[in-house]
């Protein structure tokens, strides 16, 4: 029965892999290939698209590492993304008494009821810089797969 077919990896499989994402100097960004593989359903969500899309048409039991230049990952960096808020619009999406530095997450309520995320790059009396890119935005990623079962 060896000559049936490998199961391949479809839009809407289940499957168990062990992934690794990294940067492209090789520092791990979430890996578990030292831990339990993950189990997961493509199509909903659990890894980013373009993630989703190297998987699609692998046969069980590859391993494949991809390159993927920003254009493919997270996208370049946006200048525009880098905006300058009031100290006042700091304070409406903050918990009274929060204190921030330099390199901090923060969330704000978006007009729509959603929330965005930036990262604090400057603060003082008056205004802070927020960067509204994504971390890994302007960067090349590699993205290790072993797919371990398709179902």
């Amino acid at each position: 029965m060896s000559n049936l077919p490998h199961p391949v990896v479809t839009e809407a499989a289940y499957l168990t892999l062990h992934y690794r994402l990294a940067s492209a100097d090789g520092t791990d960004i979430i890996s578990t290939f030292a831990a339990n593989p993950a189990t997961l359903q493509l199509g909903n969500s659990q890894l980013a698209p373009f993630l989703e899309a190297c998987l699609i048409g692998l046969e069980e039991g590859a391993h494949d590492t991809f390159e993927l230049p920003p254009e493919r990952a997270f996208g370049p960096r946006n200048p525009e993304l880098i905006q300058r808020l009031s100290r006042g619009v700091l304070e409406q999406n903050s918990a009274p008494g929060d204190d921030y530095a330099i390199g901090d997450l923060v969330e704000f309520a978006a007009p729509s009821g959603g929330k965005f995320a930036g990262v604090l790059r400057e603060i003082n009396e008056e205004t802070a810089v927020f960067d509204f890119n994504h971390p890994l935005a302007g960067q090349t990623l590699k993205f290790e797969v072993k797919i371990i079962g398709i179902l």
